[in-house]
C-alpha cells in the first residue's frame, strides 16, 4: 500500500500562484477530501499528486520516492475531469486497453472488466461507444477503469459531480471501499456529504490570495 506526500508544494501558472507551501500526507487506509471554490487549486493539486503536472516548488513523494513528472506512477489510478475515454472505443474496451497496458493477463481482463462495469451499474452499456454514453455514464466508466486496476492510491477529481442520487452512491461506495483493503483515496469535491465520508478535509479556500477570494 502507498503513502503519498507533498512537501512545500507550490504551483504557479500564467504568473498566478495557485498553490504555495502546501504540506500533506495520506497513508494506507486513509481518505482525504480536497474542498474549496472554483479556482482554489483542487484540480491543480490532484494533477501534481498524480504526476501529471510539475511543481514550481517543493515535491511530491510516493512511498518516499519523488513522483516522476509526465506519467501516473505504477499502483496509482486517477479519475480526472474530462474522463479521458477514447471516443471510438466501447465502455468495455476503454477499460480493457488500460488493463492490458498495465500488464494484466489476457484471460483475466474480461472477467475484471465485466465486474467493474457491473459494480457501477454499467453492465448493459459495455458494448456502447464512449461517445454514445451520457456524461454521467462516461464518468462512471472512468471510475470503473480506475478501480479495475486495484490501485493502492486513487486520485479522483469531482468523481460524483455528474451522477444522480443512485449512481452517486454506487460511485462513492466503490471508491471508499478501496481504503478497507489498505488503499488510499484523495478526492476533490464540492459535495459536503462526500467530504463528510472522508477521514480528513483539506480546505484550499484558506490558501487563496485575498484578491482571488473577493471574486468568489
Amino acid at each position: 500500500m502507498s503513502m503519498i506526500e507533498a512537501q512545500g508544494l507550490g504551483y504557479t501558472i500564467g504568473g498566478r500562484s495557485i498553490l504555495h507551501g502546501l504540506d500533506l500526507k495520506v497513508g494506507p487506509g486513509e481518505r482525504l477530501a480536497v474542498v474549496g471554490p472554483s479556482g482554489s487549486g483542487k484540480t491543480s493539486l490532484l494533477a501534481l499528486l498524480a504526476g501529471l503536472a510539475v511543481p514550481t516548488t517543493g515535491q511530491v513523494l510516493l512511498d518516499g520516492v519523488p513522483v516522476p513528472p509526465g506519467r501516473i506512477p505504477e499502483g496509482v489510478a486517477a479519475v480526472l475531469q474530462g474522463h479521458g475515454l477514447v471516443s471510438l472505443l466501447t465502455a468495455a474496451e476503454n477499460i480493457e486497453v488500460a488493463l492490458f497496458a498495465a500488464g494484466m493477463a489476457g484471460d483475466q481482463v474480461g472477467v475484471v472488466v465485466d465486474r467493474a462495469l457491473a459494480e457501477l451499474g454499467l453492465a448493459d452499456h459495455a458494448g456502447q461507444l464512449a461517445d454514445e454514453l451520457s456524461g454521467g455514464q462516461q464518468q462512471r466508466v472512468a471510475v470503473a477503469r480506475a478501480l479495475a486496476s486495484a490501485p493502492s492510491l486513487l486520485i479522483a477529481d469531482e468523481p460524483t459531480a455528474e451522477q444522480d442520487r443512485v449512481s452517486r452512491e454506487l460511485v462513492l461506495t466503490r471508491m471508499l471501499a478501496i481504503t478497507a483493503a489498505g488503499g488510499s483515496l484523495v478526492l476533490a469535491t464540492h459535495d459536503p456529504d462526500v467530504a463528510q465520508r472522508c477521514d480528513r478535509v483539506l480546505d484550499l479556500s484558506h490558501r487563496m490570495p485575498q484578491s482571488d477570494r473577493r471574486h468568489i
